[in-house]
Formats: structure tokens, sequence, C-alpha cells
């Protein structure tokens, strides 16, 4: 890596440190250098100030900002405070793909004199803030699938009772990562049968780290109110065709079934700035959103026993295998869809 390269790696490294404390905003991490040295640093938190002003009052000595170099992960939403500063040189890693700031931060920055340099670590800068830029662009929240199957292609046995227990795939590991990657996202979906067959808490206790919000479809309200999913333990969403009603944190969002529901489901999440989802089944759901196109990363995890029957995987199309790894003698495949 060249210098410019370091130092916004190094925003990239602090804009983590907000993970889920931005939404929906994106990532922002900011270091301000002074003859190679790092003299200031910040990230953004909603509520607090920019990253970028973070940095530059992080500086005690401010007599050195005026032969300085800012460096920004996504291009400044605040250009007068770089300005006023008398930095004489911006480096940005990506523009905002907001359309109404896409390059309006950089435009003033160049208008009053400053050197700007573009593009540094492009790819990772796109990388770390995909959530934001699904829910940017594409005015819904950034969609990923889980599930876990069989070396055979089955994610489940064929129940029709909770008295069934599921199929074991997932191991020790795999079941503790999987409760990690909650942790990072913003909600958790599933259908009706996932909740009826198997009474899931869908929140995390093997991992460190705040609950996603709850998400599942039950069209009839037919899920039993003693179910993990009503114990008030994190925000709930139930898309019903019955009502719309909330109590204390759980909240009951009425659809239209006779129409696609996905949209809709999309829709009432991108209102609620609800940047990510992952859905976790069943089939039947999963599916329906891989036949729509309307996913950006797939998570499968495969073991290697066989069980000859059972309910099928969902098939994945249009997907490009992006990261490969074995866990326990089970192979974990991350995709990401290859035509958005």
């Amino acid at each position: 890596m060249n210098n410019d390269e370091i130092h916004i790696n190094r925003c990239l490294t602090l804009a983590r440190y907000a993970e889920r404390q931005t939404s929906p905003s994106p990532l922002v991490g900011a270091v301000v250098v002074h003859s190679g040295k790092i003299i200031g640093e910040g990230y953004g938190r909603c509520g607090e100030l920019h990253a970028e002003q973070k940095a530059i009052a992080a500086v005690s000595d401010k007599s050195l900002l005026r032969h300085s170099t800012l460096y920004v992960n996504i291009e400044p939403s605040d250009s007068q405070s770089i300005i006023k500063s008398g930095i004489p040189r911006v480096v940005v890693g990506m523009r905002d793909v907001d359309p109404k700031a896409n390059g309006k931060g950089i435009g003033l920055l160049r208008q009053a004199g400053i050197d700007v340099t573009e593009g540094v670590l492009a790819e990772e800068c796109h990388l770390l803030n995909r959530r934001f830029i699904a829910f940017t662009k594409r005015h819904r929240p950034y969609i990923i699938l889980k599930w876990a199957q069989t070396a055979d292609g089955f994610i489940d046995i064929v129940r029709e009772s909770p008295e069934l227990p599921p199929l074991k795939i997932s191991n020790t590991i795999t079941k503790t990562l999987n409760h990690q990657i909650r942790t990072r996202e913003a909600a958790i979906m599933v259908g009706t049968r996932t909740v009826f067959l198997d009474n899931p808490h869908l929140t995390v206790s093997k991992w460190t780290g705040r609950n996603p919000i709850r998400i599942f479809i039950d069209r009839n309200l037919r899920i039993p109110r003693n179910y993990r999913v009503f114990d008030g333990t994190a925000q709930t969403i139930v898309f019903n065709d019955i009502k719309d009603e909330t109590h204390l944190n759980i909240v009951f969002v009425k659809l239209d079934f006779g129409q696609n529901i996905i949209p809709q489901m999309l829709d009432f999440l991108y209102r609620q700035g609800v940047v990510s989802v992952i859905v976790e089944g069943g089939r039947q759901l999963l599916q329906s959103f891989i036949d729509m196109g309307v996913w950006d990363e797939a998570i499968v995890e495969e073991s290697q026993q066989r069980v000859g029957t059972g309910v099928n995987a969902p098939i994945l199309t249009n997907n490009i295998a992006l990261k490969e790894e074995y866990l326990s003698k089970n192979r974990c495949t991350t995709y990401a869809n290859s035509v958005i």
C-alpha cells in the first residue's frame, strides 16, 4: 500500500467501530495526517459530529492543519468545516451515492482551492458501505439470504408438527458464526412455517452484540402468543393480513396478500430506516426472494451428511461466489448477486 491507501485503510477501521450505530447513514472514518503522522482521527455516529469534524477537532495544534491532509472513506458531508480549517488537501475513498450529494462536497472543496484526490481503495470503501449503497440506490434494505443444507441438497426433513425437531445441519462453530452475523445486521426475517415448527428466538445468545429486529410473516395470525418471538426481548414486526397494531415493542403490519408481499415488506422496512435484513427461511420465502432477484448476498452452509429425502434447498441463480471456507468440515460459501 502507498501512503494514501494506508490512511484510507485506517479510516475504514475507524468507521467499523460504529457498526449499527449510524443507520441509515453510512459508516465514516476520518484522519488528519501531518508529515506522515496521524494527528487527529474520528468516526461518525448518529446524533454526533461528522467523522471529519471529529478528526479536525482532535488536532491539538490547529496551526498544523494548514500543512496537513484529511483522509475520509466517503465524500465529506460537511465541506465547510474542512474549508474553514485551512486543510490544503483531502483524500476521499468514494463519492456519496446519494444523487443529491454525489460530487457536491468534493466540488465545494475544489472550488475553495483544496486539492482533492478521489477513488483511493474505492472497492474496499464500497464493500464497507454496501448496506448504505443498497438502501440509497435501490430504496430497500440490503438483503442477505442464509441457509444450511445437506450434501444432497436438503434443508430439513419433512415436518408438520413442532413436536418433531428440525434436522441438525449446522455445527457449534457455524451456529456461533450465525449469531455473530446477526449482531451486524439490522433485522432477521423468517416465514410462518419456520416460526411455527421451530419456535425460534431469532436473537443473539452465542455472541456479544445487539439483537436484530425480528421479522416474520403470519398472514392469519396463527402463531401462539406464548412463542418465543413474542417474549419482548427484541423489537418484532409481524406482517399479516388482519391488523395494524403496536403493542410495546411488537408491531403488527397489515399487507395486501392478494399482491406480492415482498415489495410491500421492503417498502415498509425502507421507510422505517431498516438498512439490512437476513432472510433465514423457510424454503418458500428464500426462493421467492431469489426468483424476484431481490437479494444482494447469500451465505450457504453445506454439511457432509446425506439424508436422501426432505425439504429441498433453495436454488440460487445469477450468483458469483465471493468466499469459501470450511468450518469444522462444513463448507460455507458467500455469494453475490451477479445481476446487481
